[in-house]
This record gives C-alpha cells, structure tokens and sequence, in this order.
C-alpha cells in the first residue's frame, strides 16, 4: 500500500483541511508532519465549521488515527485548548489522537523572542511571524543545547533543565532587543511557574503521548492506508520558498520524509492543493498581486482572511510560473483546484503564465526574491462565467469556460486536475 499527501502549492491558506477530511475515510491514519500552530486549517461539515491548528484535519473520523509527527513544534497550551474546543463540539478526540514524544516544545522565551526579533531583519518588511514562537523553536531545535521535546517533559531532570535554559534566555533576551525603549519591555523568565505550567500540561497530554515514529513505522509495514498533512504551503518552505519572508520549516513536498519518518519509496499519490487565484500573508514580493477593486472582491467573496491570525490576505491572479515550480519540487501527481466559485461572476479571468524579467520573458521562479519583486506578469485572458457553481457536484455540469480554465490551468502547470471545490462543505467538491 502506498501513502497519499496533501501539500500546499502557494502560499498556504488553500483550504488542504478541506481535502484532508475529504480523503480521511480512505485512510487508515493521518500524519500532520511539520509547522505548529500557526497552521489555520477549516474543515466544514454538517452545518458546522472546525478550526485546527496543530491537530490533523482527520481527527473527525473515530476510526482512523490522527498523528501529531515529530516534525512539528507544539505549544502545550495552544493544543490543549484545540483539544478542549473539540471536546466541547462533540469531537471524540480521546482514542484516535497519538502525539510524537520526539515533537520538539515551544516555551515562553520562544515567544518572546518572536516578539523581540520580528523587526530586526534588514529588509524593509517584517517576514510576517505570527508571534507563536515557533521559529525560535526550530532554531534551537537545529541549535540542539537549548531544546526540549515532548518526551523531556516527563523525565527527571525536566526541572533542572528549565532552570538551566531560563539562566541562559535572560541573559540573551535583552541583546535581542532594537533599542532602549523595547528593552525596557523585557522581563526576566520565571522558571518555576514556567515547571509548574509546563508539567501540568504534561500530565493532561499524557494519555496521547507516545512513539508516533514507530507507530507510523509499524502502519507502512503492515501496509496500511497512510494520509500525510501539510501547513503552510510550498512557497512559503524554508529551503525552496522566496526565502527569507517565508515558514520555519520544510512546508513543500521536500520535508514529508523528515517530518513524518516516511521513507519516499512509500509515496505515490501526492495531491497538490491550490485555489483557482493566489494569495499570500504578510511581507514579501507577489508578482501577481491585485491593488484594486478585483483584488478586494476576491479578498470578500473568498473570506480571505486568516483563520489564525484574522490578517486579510493579500489576493491576486493565479500564478501558473510558481505553481508549475512547486509542483515539481513536490512531485505532485495531480491538483486540487480549491475555491473556484469565488471567479464566478468575473467577465474575464487571467492566467499568469509567464514572467517578464529585465525585458526578457522567463517561465521559471526566480531563486531571489529582489529579481522576484522585479518581475511583470504576463497574462493569458479566458472569459469568465456568471453561473451560480456551488450546487455543482458533477464537473460536466460545470459552465463551459469554467472548465475551459481548469484545463487551461492544467495545461500551464503540467498536472491533471483530480478535485476541484466549489463550496467549503465536504459535499461541495467534484471528484474528476
């Protein structure tokens, strides 16, 4: 049996939630395998709207299993309060949640110096943190003396090593800060009300910790049905995106196998998930960015805004170059094409196929994000459609330029389109 995963092509927010649930009941487990809680995923069903962040878009289904990998960073109290939201829904959550011992453990000096660090890079824009701590926490991750996982929350010295870390983080915090005025803003880590915290989430967790890495491991020999899940999206991936306004983690097809424990042999389906325009939160460039009254009626009509951090996103064209790249660099074998009844009511809709750079036209994504900010949409124009979408549920009954865009769209960026969505519930989506 070969694993199945959902990636984000753009710059998250994609509505991959949607698919995850979507495809849960084919699958035996679902693995969420990198980022932290300011992944925002909305699965909607039966009238109601769920809102997730760190727990998998699969934990709805009883019978399957939902992983928390250990990949991702987790703040003890952000998951506890999604596990107690979904309690309070009439979400069983008590059997088929399974939390990595290995997921590394977001503290207070981690916020801390999200917040002290946000402006201090040297480019003109703020790389757009959500203030969560978590790319502190993958720094000392990959920094190692100073990092503490989920497993270290139940051992003897925990104590000790807070106290050590604590030492440590006060001395620096204040450096980190720009001037004067924000320094005086720095109080100092108490660590034992940090222990107290700190194990009494420990012990609330306990029941859903455990070795997800052998967990997973014994469901890919016995040849079960494995869902991997993504945040963030392609673009916005710390190695491959348009670096540095981009996650703390491997959010593109490339951090699967790190994240989850998956050897790559295991994957064969790989469900590439875009809307039918682009978005992107926070600073860095957007070559296909709408600063009009177009812009803003896809920003309404889509809800553009975001599930974590209530930001409204930036809205503009569909981007065929940088989808095209990150399909690639994922290994998509097929495209979801999410939110396409937000384009109903356009006369005419366009297509960014390729980009003009210093006078010459280029089709592929630049590696520097100062070219990227250089360069000029160029556009195909299709006609639009007026037609009402969301009770479509057959794709030949879709309008006939709104299946002329989606095979457009499929053309340009070289993948079939498998799914396409016309609605945020489970029963407005067309399987092609």
């Amino acid at each position: 049996m070969a694993a199945t995963c959902v990636i984000g092509l753009q710059w998250g927010d994609e509505a991959k939630g949607k698919i995850v649930d979507l495809l849960t009941a084919q699958n035996d487990v679902v693995v969420r395998y990198q980022g932290g809680s300011n992944a925002g995923h909305t699965v909607v069903f039966d009238g109601k709207k769920y809102k997730l962040s760190l727990i998998p878009s699969g934990v709805f289904r009883s019978d399957v299993k939902s992983v928390i990998a250990s990949g991702v960073v987790i703040d003890p109290a952000a998951i506890l309060q999604e596990i107690d939201t979904l309690r309070q829904s009439g979400v069983e959550i008590e059997k088929n949640l399974l939390i990595s011992e290995r997921a590394h453990v977001i503290f207070p000096w981690h916020r801390e110096e999200d917040r002290l660090m946000n402006d201090t890079g040297v480019r003109s824009e703020a790389i757009g943190t959500t203030m969560r701590g978590i790319g502190p926490c993958y720094r000392d991750k990959v920094g190692r003396s100073t990092a503490l996982r989920i497993g270290d929350l139940y051992r003897a010295d925990f104590a000790d090593k807070v106290r050590a870390i604590c030492a440590l983080k006060n001395q620096s915090l204040p450096g980190l800060a720009r001037n004067e005025e924000v320094r005086a803003t720095v109080k100092p880590l108490d660590a034992e009300q940090i222990v107290k915290d700190y194990l009494g989430y420990a012990e609330r967790l306990r029941p859903f910790v455990g070795d997800a890495v052998n967990y997973i491991l014994d469901a890919v020999d016995a040849d079960k049905k494995i869902l991997l899940e993504g945040a963030q999206g392609s673009l916005l991936d710390v190695d491959y995106g348009t670096f540095p306004y981009v996650t703390s983690s491997n959010s593109s097809g490339i951090g699967v196998c790190a994240g989850s424990g998956i050897r790559a042999t295991f994957f064969k389906r790989i469900v590439g998930i875009v809307k039918a325009y682009t978005t992107r939160v926070g600073g860095g460039p957007f070559p296909t960015e709408l600063h009009d009254e177009i812009g803003q009626k896809i920003r309404d009509r889509g809800n553009e805004y975001g599930t974590v951090t209530k930001r409204p996103r930036r809205c503009g064209w569909f981007d065929a170059v940088a989808v095209r790249y990150t399909s690639r660099l994922g290994g998509a074998t097929e495209l979801s094409v999410m939110l396409l009844d937000v384009l109903s009511g356009f006369d005419t809709i366009n297509i960014c196929v390729a980009y003009e750079l210093d006078g010459k036209r280029v089709e592929y994504f630049p590696s520097d994000v100062d070219d990227l900010a250089r360069v000029k949409p160029i556009y195909e124009t299709l006609p639009g459609w007026s037609e009402d979408i969301t009770g479509v549920r057959k794709y030949e009954d879709l309008p006939e330029n709104a299946k002329k865009y989606l095979d457009r769209l499929s053309e340009v960026v070289g993948k079939p389109v498998a799914i396409v969505s016309v609605g945020p519930s489970r029963d407005q989506t067309i399987i092609k």
